[in-house]
């Protein structure tokens, strides 16, 4: 079993000691997919141009990010110190999902070893998302006429808000959320579909849902690539979720998206999305098992 993964060493960017954002789990991800033995394909992005960005993002946002000139207050919101590195990180990242994207539409799956920055509104970025690069990779993909449908699938326990307001009122492009109704964010955009859980719900009422709500989407819409956040803040141990997901939970879940499109023939780019603990490598555990899951739903999956 082999997949395409797209991976930069710019994915780890210093932050602060003590910083909340997991930084360090981008690294540990391939410490940990390493010691699987799972075979994969590595595959290196560039940064995402300028003008990919200014498609999505209000130009003069995303020219104070570059010069350094950001609103303190809208560096708040972002909660992480927007640094040279940090933005070329965040550069990478969405060059990363569109390659993933690209490489999934060639061979039926692929991941992004980071991604789903999916509170990145269009004039903002909010909740460590600087870039949305789902909206960044989805919206080229779109003018470049790589797909005429997209969907993207968002089952990170915050509400993909950002990607819901980059997308809205383009037809081409759907958007699925299914998240814990009482987190963050407070303020929640109108997704094409919004599916809100409550607290602690766990793996069977989770799967349940999710199996009432995708299949139809799919059809419904029939994009021609899916773009997956994998979130693994869902997890009952997470420190910033409010569901009860297992492990196994997960890995089900994982696998389930991956096979569910597979059956119909759609290609599948996953990212990596949230996933909050203070001990950085379990997080990356999680995040490791999810890929591994997907990858073999994904096995044997021809491209039509």
């Amino acid at each position: 079993m082999t997949f395409a993964l797209v991976h930069h060493a710019d994915y780890v960017a210093p932050l602060p000691a003590g910083h909340s954002f997991p930084m360090d789990k981008y690294g540990l991800l391939m410490v940990a997919l390493a010691e699987s033995g799972v075979e994969f394909d590595q595959h290196v992005p560039v940064a995402a141009p300028i003008a990919w960005l200014k498609a999505v993002h209000d130009p003069a946002y995303v020219g104070a990010v570059l010069d350094g000139s950001l609103d303190p207050a809208i560096e708040r919101r972002i909660g992480i110190p927007v640094t040279e590195r940090v933005v070329r990180r965040s550069r990478l990242v969405c060059g990363g999902t569109w390659l993933a994207a690209r490489l999934a539409l060639a061979e039926g799956f692929a991941v992004n070893s980071a991604g789903g920055s999916h509170h990145a509104l269009p004039e903002s970025g909010a909740g460590y998302c600087v870039f949305n690069d789902l909206g960044v990779a989805g919206a080229r993909l779109l003018a470049e006429g790589s797909v005429e449908r997209l969907l993207v699938v968002d089952l990170d326990v915050h509400q993909g808000d950002g990607t819901a307001a980059i997308f809205a009122g383009e037809p081409r492009a759907a958007t699925f959320s299914m998240h814990a109704a009482k987190n963050f964010p407070v303020r929640k955009q109108v997704s094409t579909r919004d599916v809100e859980l409550p607290d602690g719900m766990g793996d069977e009422a989770y799967l349940t849902s999710l199996a009432d709500e995708l299949p139809s989407l799919l059809d419904s819409h029939r994009p021609q690539l899916v773009l997956y956040q994998a979130g693994v803040d869902p997890h009952a141990e997470d420190r910033l979720g409010r569901l009860g997901l297992s492990d196994d939970g997960l890995q089900r879940r994982d696998a389930y998206v991956v096979a569910t499109c597979a059956e119909r023939g759609i290609p599948v780019a996953a990212t990596l999305g949230g996933g909050y603990a203070a001990d950085r490598r379990i997080v990356a555990d999680r995040h490791a098992r999810g890929i591994v899951a997907m990858a073999s739903a994904a096995r044997g999956f021809k491209v039509p």
